[in-house]
């Protein structure tokens, strides 16, 4: 009997939303890891993240680019007193990139987990689902109150997987990481709160959570009250993104925690600081922004700098990609300072790519240390290409993607960051475009910097003579280990020669955001030049 269009139409109504669905399919994972057996945890991990990727691919083969606006829009009113609470999720272009990456990362760190999750495997697996699912809340979320929780969430299971599955450290490093981010966490708190009732005062229905709706009404605050948010907002974002001076935790985080956490730290949790200032920084406060972004871009050069110069001095594989994450980080603070369509481009591409190549790297790392049982480059000595062949040219690859080689995804965010900040008007014709030159061009001796580094890791690493203590002792890569190696290393690959694969679904934010931005400076520069006359 043939199916009326009218029945199908109330059966796709009726079906649950897909966004829905992707952001509690974690949740789901990790109660049913915890009510099935010690043997089955990893399984259902699995089997879970496989449906992850595939619900994020179909997100993304029915997202419309070309839409303006907010797409998988799911609202529903949970509290209206004393403060109005909504479950709102919806997905932009930036928004679903960093839902598919936050898919994609989990599945390659639930599959490079076999000798981790050996250890209490029930505990670890649900760990990293609900994990997972503070991610996807993070990157979905469109009520800013939700926003607060789903960020702050996040630190219960990243706090006990590196406490009880990290290194010597552990306990140290996971204490150090509850309470920077708790204390960032703390900063957003007040920053949000003040915000709600500083629009409280404007009106009894002005006050609102909304983030859709605070993009047109924070704005129209006072000049004071949006410096006082914002600075809230932007210290708790530069915390874990994180910058300079709140970036110590980061290296202490990765040395101790086990290499599937280091994957998803590095690739995923990073990256909600940079969508914090992009999201709320940038979207509610673009006047700020224009005041102050000369000032992000000093701050993200330094951190380009002051990162790669780091990276020269440490021993510890783990610590040197820690560090070079911090530079790298310091592209998108560089990126969104200077507020061109180029360089916001720039800083969210450097995200995504980040995101992989830094996963890459950190699996590498642990498959060395696997073998060696060090991460000093001093006790490894040298000379392992001969013994693991594979793995050196996956480390290789990866080097290269991380110094920005062209080809490779490293390269298009830098050169983007770099185009539009030697472009822009901050760096053109604004007071401060001498000094902020003179910045950008400090922050370009960090890619000379950068390949110093990482060619200096694998001439340590893989070349010179065989260390006796190696030979007939190590292996090269598993079946298994090339299987994810080489699906980093495609993906890096394509998106180096086709970056318009993710430029096409996330470009429209970014020029809705440059042109925001320039539109309010140039009504600022006309009522400037009126009132000179």
């Amino acid at each position: 009997m043939p199916v009326s269009t009218d029945v199908i139409r109330i059966m796709t109504a009726q079906a649950p939303n897909l966004l829905t669905l992707l952001l509690f399919l974690p949740l789901a994972g990790a109660f049913i890891i915890m009510l099935s057996s010690e043997a089955a945890a990893k399984q259902v991990a699995r089997v879970t993240t496989i449906a992850m990727v595939l619900f994020s691919g179909l997100m993304a083969y029915q997202f419309n680019p070309f839409t303006p606006g907010i797409q998988f829009e799911n609202k529903t009113t949970w509290v209206t007193s004393p403060f109005p609470l909504q479950y709102y999720v919806g997905a932009d272009g930036m928004s679903l990139c960093l839902i598919v990456l936050t898919a994609v990362v989990t599945l390659l760190a639930v599959y490079a987990s076999d000798t981790v999750g050996q250890k209490r495997p029930k505990l670890y697996y649900s760990f990293i689902m609900l994990l997972t699912f503070s991610l996807m809340g993070v990157f979905s979320s469109l009520n800013l109150l939700q926003f607060f929780i789903f960020y702050e969430f996040e630190l219960v299971p990243m706090y006990f997987l590196i406490a009880i599955w990290g290194g010597p450290r552990r306990d140290y490093a996971a204490m150090k990481f509850l309470l920077y981010t708790f204390f960032g966490g703390v900063l957003m708190l007040a920053a949000l709160l003040y915000l709600y009732f500083q629009l409280a005062t404007e009106g009894p229905n002005v006050a609102t959570f909304d983030m859709i709706e605070l993009t047109q009404r924070a704005p129209m605050l006072a000049p004071m009250v949006q410096t006082i948010a914002f600075l809230g907002f932007f210290l708790a974002f530069i915390i874990k993104l994180p910058s300079f001076p709140f970036h110590t935790w980061l290296p202490d985080a990765h040395v101790e925690a086990p290499t599937p956490i280091s994957m998803i730290l590095a690739g995923l949790l990073l990256k909600m600081g940079g969508y914090g200032l992009i999201r709320i920084c940038m979207g509610f406060f673009p006047l700020i922004f224009i005041k102050y972004g000369w000032m992000v871009m000093v701050l993200g050069a330094f951190n380009i700098v002051w990162g790669a110069m780091a990276c020269l001095v440490q021993q510890d594989m783990k610590r040197i990609i820690a560090f070079s994450s911090v530079s790298h980080m310091g592209f998108i603070l560089l990126g969104l300072g200077c507020l061109s369509a180029a360089g916001i481009n720039g800083a969210i591409f450097q995200m995504l790519s980040h995101g992989i190549v830094s996963a890459a790297l950190f699996f590498l790392v642990g498959t060395v240390y696997e073998r060696t049982h060090t991460r000093q480059l001093p006790e490894i000595g040298g000379g392992l290409a001969k013994q693991m062949p594979k793995l050196f040219y996956f480390w290789m690859f990866c080097a290269l993607a991380n110094l920005g080689l062209p080809g490779l995804s490293g390269f298009v965010g830098e050169v983007a960051v770099f185009y539009g900040s030697y472009t822009s008007w901050i760096a053109q014709v604004s007071p401060e475009a001498e000094t902020v030159r003179i910045w950008i061009w400090i922050a370009a001796t960090g890619v000379i910097l950068t390949a110093g580094y990482m060619l200096w890791l694998l001439k340590r690493l893989f070349y010179g003579p065989e260390q006796q203590k190696w030979v007939g002792h190590l292996t090269d890569a598993t079946r298994l280990e090339q299987v994810l190696a080489w699906s980093m290393c495609a993906m890096i690959l394509v998106l180096g020669l086709c970056p318009n694969i993710l430029i096409r679904e996330y470009g429209s934010v970014a020029d809705r955001l440059a042109g925001s931005i320039n539109q309010r400076l140039s009504i600022g520069m006309l009522e400037n030049r009126n009132s000179a006359q």
